[in-house]
């Protein structure tokens, strides 16, 4: 297949497979209006910083950022910054404790949106600063903050100089009543159970190296002939209500690779979760689906839902695959989720001046 033909059908299939958390079976009552305008950011008054820089040394620019803060902590007559590299079987939990326990000023993470999650859950409430150097494949909390994907340098100076504000966490906790596995983890971006759960697990390793974020759209046309699962849904602390869903998701903020608005108008700090329930019965499903996505379409659908939520429980009869920020998380029955408000401080370039 020519190289043209093969990033056109790509491209088209993104715009569905991004989709897979905006369909639902009925409209849902909307429990929350806008309650919170984004935090303004505030500029750091430090006169020098002891800096800690986790990393994943398999990250392409990983070892350019290394320097360019080793040069600039060097010029700033600063202590040089702790440098943790994360593993394998760590994306960076064990390497956070060490620079809390350091006493660092601040906490950069050079990786993807993995890493960032798993250093980010583990300063929550800690009121030490997080930083991001995006090297990963989606990059999604770096795009929400405006950061510059693109120029390591300029998220560098971000990071040691810039302003910083605070944003929620989401929480989720998942238990499997089949096997009696639970577990708890936060998320920053976007976590889910379904459809996109399944996404996640089955990407192709290689192709997403070669592809980046655009890998993610081959799995989607996989999955897309799947058939929907029964969940029940309480919202709230309200009576549960039963759907036929293909994935619902739970979005900290909204904005996708490619520019896609995943969530129009989603704050990252007014405490409430934005909830997307995705539930197509055809191909045309889809295609409207993407079509609203695409057009930013504003008026309503009968397959499309999504709603606000401080938190909610999510019962199904067989176990469902889960995601937090793009990692599997395993399955589960059950899956209670809630907010965290403003639990995380982070470093962000200048109002109205991206890194």
């Amino acid at each position: 297949m020519p190289t043209e033909v093969l990033i056109t059908v790509i491209v088209a299939a993104v715009l569905l497979a991004a989709g897979f958390s905006w369909l639902g079976v009925r409209k849902l009552a909307h429990k929350h209006t806008r309650s919170a305008a984004a935090e303004s950011p505030h500029k750091i008054h430090a006169a020098a910083q002891k800096v800690a820089f986790i990393y994943n040394p398999t990250k392409s620019g990983a070892a350019a950022a290394k320097t360019l803060l080793l040069r600039s902590t060097t010029l700033a007559g600063w202590p040089e910054p702790l440098f943790l590299e994360t593993t394998a079987a760590d994306p960076g939990h064990a390497m956070a404790r060490q620079a809390l326990a350091a006493k660092s000023d601040v906490v950069i993470v050079g990786g993807g949106d993995g890493t960032v999650r798993a250093v980010g859950q583990e300063l929550r409430r800690t009121e030490v600063p997080l930083a991001i150097i995006p090297l990963g494949t989606g990059n999604l909390l770096a795009r929400n903050l405006n950061l510059d994907i693109n120029d390591v340098a300029a998220n560098v100076q971000v990071a040691l100089f810039g302003h910083q504000r605070h944003i929620d966490a989401g929480l989720m906790e998942t238990e499997d009543e089949v096997t009696g596995a639970v577990s708890q983890q936060s998320f920053m971006v976007i976590a889910g159970l379904g459809m996109d759960a399944e996404v996640m697990n089955d990407t192709n390793s290689k192709l997403k190296e070669s592809l980046g974020w655009l890998a993610y759209s081959e799995a989607g046309l996989r999955h897309m002939a799947g058939r929907r699962k029964k969940v029940s849904i309480a919202l709230d602390d309200q009576p549960p209500q039963q759907r036929k869903v293909r994935s619902v998701m739970f979005a900290n903020c909204g904005l996708l690779p490619g520019g896609i608005d995943f969530v129009p108008g989603a704050l990252i700090d007014d405490g409430v979760l934005d909830v997307v329930v995705v539930s197509p019965r055809s191909a045309i499903g889809w295609i409207a689906m993407a079509g609203k996505i695409a057009f930013q379409h504003k008026g309503g659908f009968p397959v499309i839902d999504f709603y606000r939520s401080k938190k909610l429980v999510i019962r199904t009869v067989m176990p469902v695959e889960t995601q937090v920020d793009g990692d599997p998380s395993g399955s589960a029955t059950v899956v209670r989720v809630s907010v965290e408000h403003q639990a995380v401080l982070v470093r962000v370039a200048a109002p109205n001046n991206p890194a």
